[in-house]
């Protein structure tokens, strides 16, 4: 295996994962062909995934380094996705902390004691390092298995994790989050303050042990208005990236709905900004300007679809993600659980052959 940063025999041209067509994109510099990497690729969708989690609690599955590790390669193997992403869970900082959350099957993450009020914030424990040992070591492992190809780390941004505190688990209208949002905007401010603290204490152990890219993931950041967003969540944002302090490694900021908060998404720190199916990528990229990249954005429902469909939708995100500055193909949310295999693969396939040079 080639190390890190090393350059093959006889070439000049550097590799490992910091020269990475991935890496390269979402800079913004030239690349061989667009890279591919789908969000939840590492899952569900996979037999192999079922029969090794068989009997196994998500979060404990998240703190056991030999299943991260073997979880987080099986995609990679399977469809030559460009980019390993870490197998994790966004509650997952808070879990590590000592905060009571249980995955229940079919409804997500559900929290033993809300927070409802200041009290309830001020007694939330901090995520401590050192409670981190796990996530490192599965992080340097995957590292040394996955050689040139980069490997994503990940956390959940403030504003979601709140989501989550506050309504107990998953929400359609998110109602009880914005109603303390606005009815409590101190203890508002100090809960995502504390969240943007142990997403950034959370990526920086995923740096620190070779992580090559990071992605921040706001998947309800949607439900609010520009106003709202830009007031108060897009600062608890930013203060995650920043952080990540002198930490060379590209930012990707997610969320979903949020075609009226591309621009703000992009200043919380990006360098590439997720693009949900909803926005065309040249309109996304239009909104976001041309001193950013774009991640996406193919429905994933399409990859139900025949093969005809599938081709043609490929096609047209591929097109129209030439308008940004760079682009990584991926859907457009994570792949659905009945999403066959073959299919992924077959889009990776796609997307390097119309995209390479």
């Amino acid at each position: 295996m080639t190390p890190v940063g090393a350059t093959d025999p006889g070439s000049s041209t550097p590799t490992g994962p910091a020269h990475s067509d991935l890496v390269r994109a979402a800079r913004g510099l030239p690349v061989s062909r667009t890279p591919v990497w789908f969000m939840r690729q590492a899952g569900r969708s996979l037999p192999e995934y079922r029969a090794l989690r068989a009997g196994t609690a998500m979060l404990e599955a998240c703190q056991d380094p030999d299943l991260v590790t073997e979880i987080t390669l099986q995609p990679v193997r399977r469809h030559g996705v460009d980019a390993a992403i870490l197998f994790s869970d966004i509650v997952l900082p808070l879990v590590v902390s000592g905060v009571d959350i249980e995955i229940k099957p079919g409804i997500g993450p559900v929290v033993a004691q809300p927070v409802r009020t200041v009290a309830d914030v001020d007694a939330l424990p901090p995520l401590e390092p050192q409670r981190l040992a796990f996530l490192e070591t599965a992080v340097r492992r995957l590292v040394a298995e996955l050689g040139p190809t980069p490997l994503i780390g990940f956390a959940g941004a403030p504003f979601t994790l709140a989501t989550y505190l506050i309504e107990g688990g998953p929400s359609k209208e998110h109602a009880r989050t914005k109603a303390f949002m606005y009815a409590e905007p101190q203890a508002w401010t100090r809960l995502l303050d504390r969240l943007a603290v142990s997403a950034a204490t959370f990526l920086r152990a995923q740096v620190d042990a070779g992580a090559s890219v990071v992605q921040l993931f706001d998947s309800w950041a949607g439900v609010l208005s520009a106003a709202d967003y830009a007031e108060r969540v897009l600062p608890h944002s930013r203060a995650v990236f920043d952080g990540l302090g002198d930490r060379d490694v590209p930012r990707i900021h997610f969320g979903v709905g949020t075609g009226e908060l591309l621009a703000l998404i992009g200043d919380a720190g990006a360098d590439v900004v997720g693009v949900d199916w909803r926005v065309p990528l040249d309109e996304a990229a239009r909104r976001v300007g041309p001193q950013r990249s774009l991640q996406g954005n193919l429905d994933p429902a399409v990859l139900l679809a025949d093969r005809a469909t599938v081709d043609r939708e490929v096609r047209r995100v591929v097109e129209q993600g030439r308008a940004a500055r760079g682009h990584v193909f991926n859907l457009g949310h994570g792949v659905l659980p009945d999403t066959d295999p073959g299919v992924l693969s077959h889009v990776v396939e796609l997307v390097h052959e119309l995209s390479g040079r």
